[in-house]
């Protein structure tokens, strides 16, 4: 299983908060997408996962044409990047200045904070988590390569479930935009459930 952040985005690169507004890829992140393709060369995907945001969708075309074939695909809004209410489309470092770093920190990178009007990560955890074991995971325990494209904090909130990652280390919890990470995983039958042999970043 392979899990990917997005190419950079045009309010990624101007440092605003995205969530669920449709921006583009960025010129770079279109690079990032294609890269990312060819480091994947070497593997084979069954089936492709992303959400319903254009940037998450469009680096996955990509991704899919560097590696040289098509895989079914499945969009799903569960994999939507979190929602981030009333500060989608607001400059980080503006909004940092009216509430303080501190607060923009915890909104940006805490478990439970919720910006106004906006979703948590455990807000997002409780939408991706279950999308991810009643379809991802069936998808694994039948023996699927499942390659899953989405965004930095709908994929923090699986890794956290993934590798049984506590709150107080989410905060260090980053994924880089375009930079495959490859799960060899398997379902282990007597605990019933998903066990990882091991993890590489792909560079």
């Amino acid at each position: 299983m392979c899990l990917l952040r997005h190419g950079e985005s045009l309010w990624n690169r101007e440092n605003r908060f995205t969530g669920w507004v449709d921006v583009p890829l960025t010129d770079k992140g279109r690079e990032e997408a294609i890269r990312a393709g060819l480091l994947l060369r070497g593997y084979r995907f069954d089936v492709a996962y992303t959400s319903r945001l254009e940037r998450a969708i469009e680096t996955l075309e990509l991704v899919m044409l560097a590696m040289g074939y098509r895989v079914p695909v499945i969009k799903d809004e569960h994999l939507n990047e979190r929602h981030y209410g009333d500060l989608q489309g607001l400059n980080k470092d503006e909004i940092a200045k009216t509430y303080g770093e501190e607060q923009v920190r915890l909104w940006r990178r805490s478990f439970r904070a919720r910006p106004p009007n906006g979703e948590s990560l455990e807000d997002t955890q409780r939408r991706t988590v279950p999308f991810f074991k009643n379809t991802i995971l069936l998808d694994l325990v039948n023996g699927k390569n499942v390659l899953v494209v989405a965004h930095g904090n709908s994929l923090r909130s699986i890794i956290m479930y993934l590798e049984d990652v506590p709150e107080d280390k989410v905060p260090q919890l980053e994924i880089p935009t375009g930079q495959p990470i490859v799960y060899d995983v398997y379902w282990d039958q007597e605990a019933h459930m998903l066990k990882i042999r091991s993890k590489s970043v792909l560079r």
